[in-house]
């Protein structure tokens, strides 16, 4: 009998045919078709794939092949899902074949319907590429160990039909190897009865159940598996008895002895007698509780923050278009908000980047302490949240709903390096009202989020329709002012400093223009606010210093000695650049004196009272280059930081020569600027001089020099320089 057995194991190592698995795909859309051939295809190196488009022509194909897995569409021509399942399970040899059905519907009585055909499984449309190859996998598995075990039952058998005298020696001998054989299995294998009684369990089975073998035989199958899982199981038991054939495969949640959860992929088969009757279902097992872990882990990965444990892009497009797809039911309306926090970057600066990252994961905890279940909160960039509001009535909701996040975001916050704070800019968008798909609604509350960040931060802004154009006009210009300064497309006039004293010329004031294809020539009020946003101001203003410092020394070259030449510096090329660096550079290049170049800063830039600014202001006097303050008089005018700073001049504001000598507050802020410059040994020039009254009046007060169109307007190179010439044996000259 040992003999027997043996020779057997040899049989099935020597003889199993060792087929390729062979998956049928059925669509009748030629991409879908091709996109679930590629991911069949993906599965494993020696996949056969066989895709077919009709229903009809599927069934007449497969009626005389052998497959491993079938997947198919519900909604076909010809006849659907349920349908061609049913017919598929009348062919030879596809009664135990694992059948998926693909559908866009969510109705549950479309499932019944495909379950009561045969189906095994389900996959929701559109497919999720991860979950399709995941399933398709476990299903090739499962029925590579069904046919393996039906194999090996078979060829068994055959041998045991050689030898007629010795067929039950064999028989119990075959059930003892069997037995041994079965327990193992890595896997769940038990048997019940019609009554739901169970009949034997394998090793795997009763250590699964913290039992002997022994024990649970004769047990109903709820006794360890739960009255629910119970009652499922016996039902699917059932179902076998009553139709001779295998239950789908299916997944099923199962609490071990230990209390522990398991996840098993399950499959059902009837237990044949010699003369064909059903003497008990069997039922097997594999446990992928380790895989369905790693399936949950990647998906929660793929679709929330990594810092924050929001959900993130990607799920937020999910939400979206969820709510895009129940709007269309009938139900209300909703709102985007995307929220981006004011200047963080200074959080990350001065904090660091530690202190950064908690700081935003404690803003993202306050944005969703603020919504309710059914809406969403999501980390979208560094400093960016999204913010999905559903179920509102009008647009004033999500306006009320929006100064509750700005009061959020402005709450501060204590951490261990001290006090951080922010604000938000929040950008609100409608649908349907503003768009009707989940990009253009992104898109639209960035541009009302940039219009609430422009308007100066703190506040929220509700998409309008011109915000687009003025969006794509500000993009342009981003482009066209990046071209012009590639292209030479900036030049620069020279406006003339005139003396008091001697009406000579004493400098010439560096103003850019732009000359713009198409547009022709543009004053700085056209472009430089949005290149002083954007930061493009920096690259310009560089442009302008290396520039000025070639005209300034080639205005000798025609004889002009001693007019020295000046030139504005943005705020932001003190905190974006080595400014004294940027002239040390400009000078060597030019070949320029430093003392004929006038740096001049404005007064708002000075009144925060840097040190760094300070100290890099000293530098430039220390290379020789005179500093002065331009705008003077429209920010505080304090005496205590034009000490503190080495200044050489004073330019006083425009705005208040225009109205001189009649407006008596112009007057008096005139003279105070005039007498706290000359008490500190600082020359006056005022700027905006259009009138010989103005001029006489400024002259009177003590003004040491003068600009303005009264002398000239900013002049190209060319003009300047024969403007200067003329003006060299005059008091004023137009």
């Amino acid at each position: 009998m040992g003999v027997i057995f043996r020779r057997a194991e040899k049989y099935l190592r020597n003889n199993l045919p060792v087929s390729m698995p062979v998956i049928a795909i059925l669509d009748d859309q030629f991409t879908n078709r091709q996109i679930f051939a590629r991911l069949a295809a993906s599965i494993a190196d020696d996949v056969t794939v066989e895709t077919f488009a009709d229903p009809l022509q599927a069934l007449e194909e497969l009626k005389d092949r052998s497959v491993d897995l079938v997947i198919t569409d519900f909604k076909m021509p010809n006849m659907d899902g349920a349908e061609f399942v049913r017919h598929f399970r009348e062919l030879p040899g596809a009664a135990d074949v694992p059948v998926v059905v693909l559908t866009v519907y969510e109705e549950r009585s479309f499932r019944l319907k495909a379950l009561e055909c045969g189906a095994t499984d389900f996959l929701q449309s559109p497919v999720d590429h991860q979950e399709f190859v995941t399933r398709a996998r476990n299903l090739l598995r499962l029925r590579k160990q069904q046919l393996l075990l039906a194999q090996r039952a078979d060829h068994l058998k055959a041998e045991l039909d050689e030898s007629e005298r010795t067929r039950e020696l064999a028989m119990r001998d075959s059930r003892e190897r069997l037995a041994q054989v079965i327990d193992s299995i890595p896997a769940v294998v038990r048997c019940a009865d019609l009554d739901g009684k169970v009949l034997f369990v394998n090793a795997y089975q009763a250590k699964l159940m913290a039992k002997s073998a022994t024990e649970v035989v004769g047990e109903p199958v709820s006794r360890f598996l739960g009255d629910e899982a119970g009652a499922r199981s016996n039902a699917l038991d059932r179902m076998v008895w009553e139709t001779y054939r295998p239950a789908p495969s299916f997944e099923e949640e199962v609490v071990d002895g230990n209390g522990g959860k398991r996840v098993f992929l399950s499959s059902k088969t009837p237990l044949l007698e010699a003369d064909g009757a059903i003497c008990g279902v069997l039922t097997t097992s594999i446990d992928i509780s380790e895989r369905k872990q790693a399936e949950e882990y990647l998906h929660h990965m793929a679709h929330h923050d990594a810092l924050t444990g929001l959900p993130n892009r990607t799920l937020l497009h999910q939400r979206i278009n969820r709510e895009i797809a129940r709007a269309r039911r009938g139900d209300r309306a909703f709102a985007l908000h995307l929220v981006d926090l004011d200047d963080f970057k200074a959080i990350n600066d001065v904090h660091g980047h530690g202190v950064g990252d908690i700081y935003i994961t404690a803003i993202g905890q306050r944005l969703k302490e603020l919504v309710r279940r059914q809406d969403t909160v999501a980390r979208i960039g560094g400093d960016e949240f999204a913010v999905l509001q559903t179920h509102i009535t009008r647009a004033d909701d999500a306006v009320q709903f929006s100064r509750k996040l700005l009061e959020a975001i402005a709450v501060p916050f204590t951490c261990e390096s001290g006090m951080v704070s922010s604000t938000g800019s929040i950008g609100i968008t409608l649908h349907p009202d503003d768009a009707s798909d989940g990009a253009t609604l992104l898109k639209n509350a960035d541009t009302a989020m940039y219009r609430a960040k422009s308007d100066g931060g703190n506040k929220a802004s509700l998409y309008a329709s011109d915000m687009q154009s003025a969006a794509i006009a500000s993009a342009t210009l981003d482009v066209d002012m990046r071209n012009a300064l590639e292209n030479g497309e900036f030049l620069l006039h020279f406006q003339p400093q005139i003396s008091a004293r001697s009406g000579k010329i004493t400098g010439g004031e560096a103003l850019i223009r732009w000359n713009r294809p198409g547009i022709g020539l543009q004053s700085p009020g056209s472009f430089l606010p949005r290149a002083e946003a954007t930061g493009f101001i920096v690259a310009i203003n560089e442009w302008v210093v290396m520039e000025a410092c070639r005209a300034g020394k080639a205005w000798q070259s025609h004889g002009l000695t001693g007019v020295r030449i000046g030139v504005n510096l943005s705020p932001l090329q003190f905190t974006r650049q080595n400014v004294p660096l940027l002239i040390t550079r400009a000078l060597a290049a030019s070949g320029l004196d430093p003392r004929l170049l006038d740096l001049e800063l404005t007064e708002s830039s000075v009144l925060e009272d840097s040190e760094k600014l300070i100290g890099e202001l000293a530098q430039l006097r220390l290379l020789g280059c005179e500093i002065s303050i331009d705008d003077f008089g429209t920010g505080y005018s304090s005496l205590r930081y034009v000490k503190r700073f080495p200044v050489d001049r004073l330019k006083i504001d425009q705005s208040f020569v225009r109205n001189l000598p009649h407006d008596p507050n112009d007057v008096a802020i005139v003279r105070t600027i005039m007498s706290l410059g000359h008490s500190l040994d600082l020359s006056i020039i005022a700027e905006g001089v259009e009138t010989d009254v103005q001029r006489d009046f400024l002259a009177a007060e003590g003004c040491d020099e003068f600009q303005g169109y009264f002398f000239a307007k900013p002049l190209p190179f060319d003009d300047f320089v024969r403007f200067a010439l003329s003006n060299t044996q005059s008091a004023r000259t137009a």
